[in-house]
């Protein structure tokens, strides 16, 4: 293969009979790049060698810039083969291990940094890599760091570190001598994973520890609605009261007198608590020292629900209308609002900084504005009654004395889902961000797969993830987290349904105020009678 090299202070090499010239630079051609026999020229050819270090002399005389242009022309002229052996070494020139080199140089913290990115299985292969790199993960606590950013931006390890005790080891500096080391925290990790994998194969499989709180009922029998945090339980009862039960002893702390009829709905916040009653008042209670603090008097007959959040609250009633109140302070409750439009009881209500969602005995789902009040639209489809629902995001879950669940799409106004399976009448429905938890008069709850259920290729009859039957009468309310069902019933009981604390069984533990049992197990209400 002929080839000139010319550099421009005059200088010429020929190789070959081929001259090229140019006055600023070397420039390979390649005058037969066909020619297969030229290309075979081996490195221990002596004229080549000559060539190659006269070659090297001329380019080790330029400039960074001028070297640069020069090898950038010749692979331009290259073949896609010879580019694939460049690359092959150029690649490990290029590699440069900086989480080894940046403690060298004093920048720990950068190295901490950049690897405290990883996920579990990618810090796993780090620390594989070489001693360099566990050391920067041993010394910078990683999986410490691992965990309580877990805890930071997920609701179950946040729950699970409450309920496990091992926040205490989290969040702040722990001397090695207590034996708190990285180890220790490379140990913890796949525990608290291992725990939330048992307890949702809990929830598929319906194991739990299941405990019951007798209320005792003075004269007619039933808690109608109830809710719940880490410290207390409160309840409303057919007996006009309201009752405050410790969440760990179990015992009844208080009982609040001054509804005249059935406590059919109730809302709490660290502050306040608000009830209705079939006796049409809402009343507000000091949540901590149990007093009634105002009395709320607008609807004409028993209120069936309320909700409230800041400082809106909205309540329905059995009259058939909607009340939106402005609430400055306990005792400072205004009616801004009466919305009208069901034509029978509304049965629930629920509501965000978009939109009041309620249901009625009617059949339809109304929804309105928040800001203004103003209608938006009627969603149509349960054959009968709508006792229960609630909103969350862009869905909204109803359930109907059709005995049947619906989701729907609240900005299009169309069902997206049909969920069938109770037996009698859907009372009370909660839902978070993966299930649906339905309670029903047949006495059962029923556990269902949100995401399945938004996937239109999942069979009916996949959606149902278990049924629990212990209640022996109709189910009112329920609340659930990721860890336990709370429900009440007609019964007069509260069961927990404890998905994470699955043990043996106890025997049965008496509390003062109310009675409990605890075990294992594997596995005339003031609804608008159109619904029955």
């Amino acid at each position: 293969m002929p080839i000139s090299v010319m550099c421009s202070n005059e200088m010429e090499m020929e190789v070959g009979s081929t001259n090229c010239t140019t006055m600023d630079k070397i420039i390979v051609c390649d005058t037969n790049a066909d020619s297969g026999s030229e290309l075979s020229m081996t490195l221990s050819d002596p004229e080549h060698c000559s060539q190659r270090e006269m070659c090297l002399q001329v380019f080790e005389h330029w400039s960074q810039g001028q070297q640069t242009e020069f090898v950038e022309m010749l692979i331009n002229r290259m073949s896609f083969h010879q580019h694939e052996h460049i690359y092959s070494i150029l690649m490990p020139i290029l590699q440069r291990d900086f989480i080894t080199a940046l403690p060298a140089k004093g920048l720990h913290h950068v190295a901490y940094r950049i690897l405290s990115q990883l996920d579990a299985q990618s810090l796993c292969r780090a620390e594989l890599v070489c001693s360099d790199w566990y050391q920067v993960i041993d010394q910078g606590m990683l999986w410490k760091k691992l965990i309580e950013k877990k805890v930071q931006t997920d609701p179950v390890w946040r729950g699970l570190a409450e309920r496990r005790g091992w926040k205490k080891y989290l969040f702040k500096h722990v001397p090695p001598s207590e034996g708190l080391n990285h180890e220790f925290y490379r140990k913890l990790y796949p525990n608290i994973k291992k725990d939330i994998e048992d307890m949702e194969d809990n929830w598929k499989k319906g194991k739990f520890t299941l405990t019951s709180i007798e209320c005792h009922s003075e004269n007619s029998k039933g808690v109608y609605c109830l809710q719940y945090d880490d410290e207390k339980i409160i309840s409303g009862l057919r007996d006009n009261t309201i009752k405050i039960w410790d969440r760990k002893s179990l015992k009844c702390l208080r009982t609040l007198h001054g509804h005249t009829g059935s406590v059919l709905c109730l809302q709490y916040d660290d502050q306040v608590i608000i009830t209705g009653s079939s006796d049409s008042t809402i009343r507000v209670w000091d949540v901590n020292k149990g007093v009634m603090l105002n009395t709320l008097v607008h609807h004409c007959e028993a209120v069936l629900h309320l909700r409230f959040n800041c400082n809106t609250m909205v309540t329905c009633s059995k009259d058939r209308t909607i009340a939106v109140w402005d609430m400055k302070t306990p005792n400072d409750v205004v009616l801004r609002r009466v919305l009208v439009g069901h034509r029978a009881a509304v049965n629930v209500v629920d509501f965000d900084h978009r939109y009041i969602v309620s249901a009625s005995g009617d059949r339809t789902i109304k929804v309105w504005r928040t800001s203004t009040s103003e209608f938006v639209r009627t969603l149509h489809g349960h054959r009968r009654g709508i006792a229960c629902l609630q909103y969350r995001g862009n869905l909204v879950v109803s359930g109907s004395s059709d005995n049947t669940i619906r989701i729907w799409d609240i900005e299009v106004g169309t069902c997206l889902r049909l969920l069938e399976g109770h037996d009698e009448l859907v009372r009370c429905i909660r839902v978070d961000g993966r299930k649906i938890v339905s309670g029903a008069y047949d006495g059962t709850i029923k556990v269902w797969d949100l995401v399945r259920a938004l996937d239109q290729r999942t069979p009916a009859d996949q959606l149902c993830l278990n049924t629990l039957s212990k209640h022996t009468g109709r189910v009112f309310r329920l609340q659930f987290d990721d860890f336990q069902i709370i429900s009440s019933s007609h019964d007069d009981t509260i069961l927990i349904w404890d998905f994470l604390n699955v043990v043996a069984p106890d025997p049965v533990l008496p509390a003062a105020g109310g009675s409990t049992t605890s075990s294992v197990v594997n596995g005339d209400m003031e609804v608008d009678h159109s619904l029955d």
